[in-house]
């Protein structure tokens, strides 16, 4: 009777409380997102990063927008899911340390180019949570320390042998030799030293441009 009423009333309290602290912090990871986002169309940024916002358990509708991602970062930002992740056909490396996740990595499938994963520090137990990875045939360097599955009986081997394009394994290669990250690695180092603009300095650039022009022309008309 009032036992039970009472359970039923906490119950639903709790499930409210739930329910708004979820509404609330996919507000601040689309905030977060927001700030990163700049006044940059998503569909022509390249890389994101989104580490330490602690926000969110879940991503679904959040990324949408961004299909043309090569990187995209978000490490400790409290995942305990991937469902929702968006297909990103461009994607290359996706770094989810320090999240909740357990399984569901079938999801990045819609990821094909997918080279480098890091899911360091999640809460992957068996070895067949990793099986989907298996259709990611360009799938190089993945990373799972602190995973509770690196303590199975011929961890290293089995991963091996299941993902048979893998190089890099917990950074180390196939020969226990400590790895850099392969090609892949060298190619971001030198695109990061590489200057980024945006496209506020795109028009900056153009309006420069269109003024030194304006400005050749008057002293020629001063020479004359």
């Amino acid at each position: 009777g009032a036992a039970s009423a009472a359970h039923q009333t906490s119950a639903t309290l709790f499930a409210s409380r739930v329910t708004f602290v979820g509404k609330f912090l996919f507000k601040a990871m689309e905030k977060r997102i927001e700030l990163e986002r700049g006044k940059n169309d998503p569909a022509k940024i390249k890389k994101l990063f989104l580490d330490n916002s602690q926000s969110t358990t879940s991503i679904a509708g959040l990324l949408d927008e961004f299909v043309n991602l090569t990187v995209l970062s978000m490490n400790n930002v409290g995942l305990t899911s991937l469902k929702g992740f968006p297909r990103l056909p461009n994607l290359v490396k996706l770094k989810l340390s320090d999240n909740r996740i357990s399984s569901g990595l079938e999801i990045l499938l819609g990821c094909p180019n997918l080279v480098h994963l890091d899911l360091s520090g999640n809460r992957i137990t068996e070895l067949s949570d990793m099986e989907p990875l298996q259709n990611l045939t360009n799938l190089k360097n993945l990373d799972l320390y602190n995973c509770d599955v690196t303590a199975a009986d011929g961890y290293r081997e089995k991963v091996f042998d299941m993902l048979q394009n893998l190089e890099v394994l917990d950074g180390y290669n196939k020969l226990d030799e400590e790895s850099d990250g392969g090609s892949y690695e060298a190619d971001e180092v030198a695109d990061e030293d590489e200057e980024e603009f945006s496209d506020e300095d795109d028009d900056y650039r153009g309006d420069k441009r269109k003024r030194d022009v304006a400005d050749v022309g008057d002293k020629e008309d001063y020479e004359d």
